[in-house]
């Protein structure tokens, strides 16, 4: 299928689609004899991992870190991050963004715990109300 119809059916734009084969995380697909890319299901497969990944928060620097690896995720079920050495640096991926949002979430609870005392009159000096 052509650029627009494949970009459609995977939820994003054809110009996201060559977003993704400039920065290295979806090979050029094949063309057609008039030059047109053409998309099957494996490319767009991968396009739904790849946005899949974005919207966990992986950065496409991070995707192309383990972008010879990503069409392992289309599998069914797919492979578990790390089972072998080849998912050693996406492990790792997998790790720092886990910290990150572990960060995140700490530093959310903290603004939480600080806004709940504020409004309950906890913390104010003396003579506010």
């Amino acid at each position: 299928m052509r650029i627009g119809d494949a970009a459609a059916a995977a939820g994003t734009t054809p110009r996201a689609l060559r977003f993704y084969e400039e920065r290295g995380l979806l090979p050029p697909p094949a063309r057609t004899a008039s030059g047109q890319r053409a998309y099957g299901p494996e490319e767009l497969a991968r396009v739904r991992v790849i946005r899949e990944l974005l919207a966990l928060g992986f950065t496409v620097e991070d995707l192309r870190g383990c972008a010879d690896r990503l069409h392992l995720l289309t599998q069914d079920p797919p492979p578990r991050c790390g089972s072998d050495a080849s998912g050693a640096s996406s492990s790792g991926i997998v790790r720092r963004r886990l910290a990150a949002l572990d960060a995140e979430i700490d530093r959310l609870v903290g603004l939480r715990e600080r806004l709940a005392r504020r409004t309950s009159g906890e913390g104010r000096p003396s003579g506010e109300g």
